[in-house]
């Protein structure tokens, strides 16, 4: 992108742009966090993208919402008891976390219909297929969401794992894309492709099982550290089941993968660390250390999320680390590969 906009101050404007998009994604993600985290996600039955975006403004549209509410199962089954100013806090939650969705498509669309007449098409070809993302994230949230309006008291922990990593892959697009518009040192030596980039792949895959076990709260169950209750391996499974595709709606497995994902990260970070000090890469060391301390930072917060049961505090803490982490695995794949 920088070989193509002349325009300094045109460079600005879409500098600030995707800077802002990229804060505004991150607090969608947070927000869609603690939907999850409040059994929020499943307060509003229905998807209307236009006559949607008004709240209720009247007591007879808060009776609408909740007998609507009151017809799926996790009213039957679950919150039978809930009262009205009960499922307002959680309708809220919902709502808002929609509202962002709204914004960030117009936040997204507008200024590129703008900019689309200050640069030729050809060279914002990558930041429409970012807002054929965003499009497709809105269908995939209700896709997620139908998945427990019928027969389950939750979601489909597949679909909210999808619905995260697609929240994740278009924040790291436009991470990238403002990359591109900043001046960045080029290191004077590499680490080979495939390291950063495994690494990175890691970090997604983590993310993905995080989404499991957030969507199934095996957050939950074995609240202990470093080992599950008495042992490494959970006691309630045979070691066996771990290769066995139904591992992946098991709670206790998906946690026990989750756990043990990270220390494979970390032992990866390690090799990484190690390689940036024998091949003396000096130009990326201080995004190797920084990434160091937000994955210890991680690690941490993932513990005391599992010592607390998943208390609320603890685990958004957890999943906004994760932003952050994400975003500094990014910089270091786009500073070895950068080279003008």
């Amino acid at each position: 992108m920088t070989m193509y906009i002349d325009n300094s101050k045109l460079k600005v404007h879409i500098s600030l742009w995707l800077g802002s998009m990229f804060w505004l994604i991150s607090i969608m993600i947070i927000v869609g966090g603690l939907t999850r985290l409040t059994d929020s996600g499943l307060s509003i039955t229905k998807w209307q993208l236009f006559s949607g975006i008004l709240p209720p403004l009247n007591e007879n549209d808060w009776v609408q919402y909740f007998n609507l509410y009151k017809e799926i199962p996790e009213f039957k089954l679950q919150n039978y008891s809930m009262t009205m100013n009960e499922f307002k806090i959680i309708f809220w939650w919902e709502w808002i976390h929609r509202f962002l969705g709204r914004l960030i498509g117009l936040a997204y669309l507008i200024p590129l219909i703008y900019f689309s007449f200050k640069i030729k098409f050809k060279y914002l070809i990558n930041l429409y297929l970012i807002f054929f993302l965003i499009c497709f994230q809105g269908f995939i949230g209700w896709y997620m969401v139908s998945s427990g309006l019928v027969d389950r008291v939750d979601v489909s922990h597949y679909r909210l794992s999808l619905h995260l990593l697609i929240a994740f892959l278009i924040l790291s697009l436009i991470f990238w894309n403002y990359l591109k518009l900043k001046e960045i040192e080029i290191p004077e030596k590499r680490l080979n492709f495939f390291i950063p980039f495994t690494f990175l792949i890691l970090i997604f895959g983590q993310i993905s099982i995080g989404a499991f076990v957030s969507g199934m709260d095996a957050g939950t169950i074995y609240n202990s550290w470093p080992l599950m209750g008495n042992s490494y391996f959970p006691d309630d499974n045979a070691i066996l089941n771990i290769f066995k595709i139904s591992a992946f709606n098991d709670p206790s497995l998906v946690q026990f993968m989750h756990r043990n994902l990270a220390y494979l990260i970390t032992i990866f970070y390690i090799i990484i660390l190690y390689k940036i000090f024998k091949n003396k890469i000096f130009g990326l060391r201080k995004i190797t250390y920084l990434l160091g301390v937000l994955l210890l930072v991680q690690i941490i917060l993932g513990i005391l999320t599992l010592l607390y049961g998943a208390q609320i505090g603890f685990a958004s803490m957890h999943q906004i680390s994760s932003i952050f982490l994400v975003s500094s695995s990014i910089y270091l794949l786009y500073k070895n590969l950068k080279t003008n």
